[in-house]
Order: C-alpha cells, then sequence, then structure tokens
C-alpha cells in the first residue's frame, strides 16, 4: 500500500546495529568493560607476530618448510590442545591468578621469539605464546559468562549485547594487529616480538590492579572431572574428529597463504591486507550469515561451510597448476576460507552443548579444541613439508589440503543422515 513502511530494518540501519553494541560500553560495570577491552588488546598483541612468523622462519632463519609448519603446529596444539587445562585450572583456582599467569607466559614467550636465533628457542617460544592464551582465553571468556550472566541486563545492556561487544572487539584487534605489525616490520620482526611483549605486560598490570578475584567455581573439585564422560560419548567424539579439520584448514592462513604469495607475487607485502579483509568479512557479515544458517535449520550449513573451505584450497590449486601468477587465487582463498568459517562455526558451536546433554561443557568444547590441536600438529607438519618447492610441485599442497575440509563435510553429513547428531 502507498505509504506503508516496509517491514524490517532499512539495510543501513540492520549495518548499523551490528555495531551498536559497543555505543553501550560505557555503561558496562568497570570489570566487565575490563574483560572486553582485553579480548582487543589481545588480539593485538597476538596478530602483531603470529601472522608473520612463518616468513620469519623460513626467510630469516633459514628452517625447512616442514620445520616451520612442525613450529607453527606445536604452537597451536599448545593454545588449542591445552584449552581444557586452562578452563579446568580457572574453575579450580579462579580466573584471575590463570589471567596473570597466561600474560607472563605470553611476554616471556614473545620475548624468546624476538631473540632466538635457532630452533630450540623458537620452539620454546612458540610453546609459550601458545600456552598462555590456553590459559587466559578460557579464564576470560568464563569470568565474562558469570558477570554478565548473574542478571538479564547488566547497566541497562543486555546479555546478548555484552557478548556481541566481545565478539566485535576481538574482530577489531584483529585488524588493528597486522597492520601495527606490517608497519614494525618494516624494522624487523624482532621489534614486533618485542612490541607485542610490552603490550601484554599493560594487560597483566591492568589485570593485577582491576580484576576482582571472585571465588573459584568449583574449588573443590579434581582439576579432571568430567574427562571420563566426554571421551565415553561416542556421538561427540566422531563429531570432534570431523570438526578437528576445521582448526588445520583455518591454520593455513598463516602457513600456506604466506607460501602462497611469495610464489605468485614474489613476496608477503599483501598478508596484512588479507588478514584485515578476512576480520571486516566477520565484523559486517558474521550475524546476517548466522541468521541465514538458522533458517536454513539442520545441519546443511555445517556441511557447506566445509565444502566452501575446500573450494578455498581448491581454486588456488586449480590457479598454480593453469593460470599464470597472480594475486587473485590469494584472495579468493581467504574470502571462501572467512565465508566457511562464518558458516560452520556457530553451527557447531550451538551443536556441542546438545551433544553434551548440556552438562560439562567446559570439558566438552575442551576436547574439541584439542581435536583440533593435534590435527594442526600433524596436518600443518605435513602441509609445511608439501609446501617446501624441493619436496614437491606447490600444488600438491593444496590438494592434500583441499581434501581435509572435503573430508569433514563427508563425515560431518554422514553423521547427520545417520542421526548421531540429533
Amino acid at each position: 500500500m502507498p505509504g506503508t513502511r516496509p517491514e524490517g530494518p532499512s539495510p543501513a540501519r540492520a549495518g548499523l546495529r551490528r555495531f551498536a553494541a559497543l555505543a553501550n560500553f560505557g555503561r558496562l560495570p568497570p570489570v566487565m568493560r575490563l574483560l572486553v577491552a582485553t579480548q582487543l588488546a589481545f588480539n593485538v598483541g597476538f596478530y602483531m607476530v603470529l601472522p608473520y612468523l612463518a616468513t620469519h622462519l623460513a626467510e630469516d632463519l633459514a628452517l625447512a618448510g616442514g620445520v616451520v609448519g612442525l613450529v607453527l603446529g606445536l604452537r597451536t596444539f599448545s593454545q588449542q590442545g591445552l584449552f581444557v587445562v586452562g578452563g579446568a585450572l580457572a574453575d579450580r583456582w579462579g580466573a584471575k591468578p590463570v589471567v596473570l599467569a597466561g600474560c607472563v607466559l605470553r611476554v616471556a614467550g614473545f620475548v624468546l621469539l624476538g631473540l632466538a636465533t635457532a630452533l630450540p628457542g623458537v620452539l620454546a617460544g612458540a610453546l609459550l605464546t601458545g600456552f598462555a592464551a590456553a590459559l587466559f582465553s578460557p579464564a576470560v571468556e568464563s569470568s565474562l559468562a558469570r558477570e554478565a550472566g548473574a542478571q538479564e541486563e547488566v547497566g541497562g545492556v543486555a546479555r546478548a549485547d555484552v557478548f556481541a561487544m566481545f565478539a566485535v572487539s576481538g574482530q577489531i584487534g584483529s585488524v588493528l594487529g597486522p597492520l601495527l605489525g606490517t608497519a614494525l616490520l618494516l624494522v624487523d620482526f624482532r621489534l614486533a616480538c618485542l612490541v607485542a611483549a610490552g603490550a601484554f605486560v599493560l594487560i597483566l598490570a591492568a589485570h593485577a590492579a582491576w580484576l576482582p578475584r571472585r571465588p573459584a567455581p568449583h574449588a573443590g573439585e579434581p582439576i579432571l572431572a568430567g574427562w571420563a564422560e566426554v571421551l565415553a560419548n561416542r556421538r561427540f567424539l566422531a563429531f570432534a574428529a570431523g570438526y578437528s579439520g576445521y582448526l588445520l584448514c583455518y591454520n593455513q592462513l598463516y602457513l600456506a597463504l604466506p607460501a602462497e604469495l611469495t610464489r605468485a607475487t614474489g613476496g608477503r607485502a599483501a598478508l596484512g591486507w588479507l588478514f584485515v579483509l578476512a576480520s571486516v568479512m566477520v565484523i559486517v557479515g558474521q550475524l546476517p550469515v548466522t541468521r541465514w544458517a538458522r533458517r536454513r535449520g539442520g545441519l546443511r550449513p555445517l556441511v557447506l561451510g566445509f565444502v566452501l573451505m575446500a573450494a578455498a584450497f581448491a581454486v588456488v590449486a586449480v590457479a598454480i597448476a593453469a593460470l599464470p601468477p597472480a594475486l587473485w587465487p590469494a584472495v579468493a582463498f581467504v574470502v571462501l576460507l572467512t565465508a566457511g568459517q562464518m558458516l560452520a562455526v556457530p553451527v557447531a558451536q550451538d551443536l556441542v552443548p546438545r551433544l553434551a546433554g548440556e552438562r560439562r561443557l567446559g570439558a566438552y568444547f575442551g576436547v574439541l579444541s584439542s581435536a583440533g590441536g593435534l590435527a594442526v600438529l600433524v596436518g600443518s607438519t605435513a602441509a609445511g613439508a608439501l609446501l617446501d618447492p624441493a619436496v614437491a610441485p606447490p600444488v600438491v599442497a593444496w590438494v592434500v589440503l583441499a581434501a581435509v575440509p572435503l573430508l569433514s563435510a563427508l563425515v560431518i553429513g554422514r553423521l547427520a543422515r545417520r542421526g548421531a547428531l540429533d
């Protein structure tokens, strides 16, 4: 009818609402402001260094491709694989001491990475930076959940908006970090590491001063309580095995993508901007993509997400085999991989509590991360070796990597058809 307003918000207004949660940041209690800002600071410090670690290892330290893959795999495994340990420690001893310990380890890890000139020092730094995140990330997330979950609204801000602030804050950090890292690398890798270490010294001081020490929620329980229950859940273990391919795929932003940029363009100058592209896609598109996935229902969006990840690797494989070197395959890889992640990850995170029967969620999510960390440890070592031109033609690694998410899609699709994930 003439004069009738269309249903729903305009596209411009909908876009603004994706960032509206941050406008309420000042209305949060001080502790929650600290925790939300922490996610931004963590990601700025992390992304100043880690996207460029493979380049430093291969070019500055002249390590072989397989060794570079092993270092990156161990770093990821020491983080993702040990999340269950960090969560258990936070439950047992409270969040504050675990967050502070994680910050100390991250500072030490970045200093070691910057100063190391041989493989043992690099390995020690990589392991420390990874385990640091396994300590502080679950502690910060569980603290925010408890602070925001005490009531429906905190300072007039809905709990859902608090978690939206946390997610957007992290993505902003992942945009700023690579840009700062790119600027610092104009000097050298050591400077980037030392600046990142300094950032975590400031984070440590802020949490020591302002993060209150709340009572530990499970102080009397054994640290390993609940693991036996998780390991007896065969449906969940089958799903975790299939889903573990996701983290291996995502980790190729740090391993395979820099190698492809060097092959196609002769350098890695575009790496920082490609990380920005991925972050902007998530900031702008995650909410509408998730709403679309909910409307579709079931596990089809999860399977489709893995298919898109497989397509990301396949595009680069085809370009290497049949087309002249160019930047666009790397751009297509980032776009398709990020789109697949945006589809798959929220659906999977919603599925885990249902498979767990709403019990022992910390243990279940920890085991899920550990499975992904193990996949990265094994897969990145192999991928790093295959990406070495002296070992195999470049196309081989990308074909093998394309098979990983395709296998994940087949496993999860079969579980869904059998009703094992209902």
